[in-house]
């Protein structure tokens, strides 16, 4: 996946650098198409192909917190923090 993307980065650079150099270009163009070609495309395809991923993090995340130990270190419920107190007359 970071083959993919730091190829990609090389070739929109170069395409950036041609038009920053050549006669006809300008800096601002090639601004726009290192942006435009680049920078957003690349986010939005990194952010896809890492959707896998984060799904996985997330499921492992909440199969953790539902085997977690009860706090008291039993397989038990817990119950009242404090001890019952007989009636009051």
């Amino acid at each position: 996946m970071h083959v993919i993307a730091l190829g990609w980065g090389y070739v929109v650079l170069m395409m950036a650098l041609v038009e920053a150099f050549s006669s006809n270009g300008t800096w601002l163009g090639a601004h726009f198409t290192l942006l435009l070609y680049g920078v957003l495309p690349l986010s939005i395809v990194m952010y896809v192909m890492g959707a896998p991923m984060r799904r996985r993090a997330r499921r492992a995340a909440e199969q953790a917190q539902s085997s977690a130990p009860q706090p008291d270190g039993s397989s038990h419920a817990p119950g009242d923090a404090v001890a019952p107190i007989g009636e009051e007359r």
